[in-house]
């Protein structure tokens, strides 16, 4: 019941009721389409990359007459799973060990292999080097707060050389909207605070500069595990 002096709910119009929905359907169709997007052009470019260099006798455009998107991916698949399986027999470490004995008399070719080289090792491999636990600390300056990596303790001279009592925590702190490039920083055990998000949740609320959090529903408690 309203009273005389509370105004009149005017209803949604069609303008408005049109608007909300063409606003949700983006939202639905919008990330599907990216994906989509971007797996498609992904394996157009593989293809563009790989498929020159197959002989055309073993290339399915010979035979059927149309280029089948992916072919160029499935290729490279398999031949990264060939050379990946040769590597790790005798034969196969023996000529990286030669190559890469070559390419250490190279001086401009062996610093570009070697830092390729660790990227890629630091990138792919499943060891220790995986990222612990995502953290918050003061950067950049006190006050004002970000959302950080732990990596490892430091180690080495930088541990040895830095003017603190206490342990030292080396930490990656990612730019937005891209965590790939970022800053390594190393702070005082006792100035990292960890929390319990998980790597992944962490990198969502980095990317979405803020907008998505862990927990929908209540962003004060962490996202329940699935």
């Amino acid at each position: 019941m309203t009273t005389p002096f509370e105004p009149e709910r005017r209803k949604p119009g069609l303008f408005s009721r049109l608007r909300a929905s063409f606003l949700t359907g983006i939202v639905v169709i919008a990330p599907v389409s990216l994906t989509i997007w971007l797996i498609w052009t992904i394996m157009g470019w593989v293809d563009g990359f790989v498929l020159p260099l197959v002989p055309s006798r073993f290339n399915p455009e010979q035979y059927i007459g149309i280029n089948l998107r992916g072919v160029g991916v499935i290729i490279f698949l398999l031949f990264t799973i060939i050379v990946g399986w040769v590597a790790k027999g005798l034969i196969g470490r023996s000529l990286i060990r030669f190559a890469e004995s070559l390419v250490e008399r190279m001086p401009v070719v062996r610093s570009i292999y070697s830092g390729v080289k660790q990227i890629a090792e630091t990138i792919f491999a499943q060891s220790e080097r995986n990222f612990e636990k995502a953290c918050l600390i003061q950067y950049p300056r006190k006050g004002i707060w970000a959302i950080g990596f732990i990596s490892t303790d430091a180690r080495g001279e930088v541990a040895v050389r830095a003017e603190t009592m206490g342990k030292l925590i080396s930490v990656f702190v990612p730019t937005t909207p891209n965590p790939t490039s970022g800053f390594l920083l190393f702070f005082p055990e006792e100035d990292v605070i960890e929390l319990d998000m998980s790597i992944e949740d962490a990198a969502k609320l980095v990317i979405s500069a803020g907008l998505v959090y862990p927990n929908a529903k209540d962003p004060t408690q962490p996202a329940k595990a699935a």
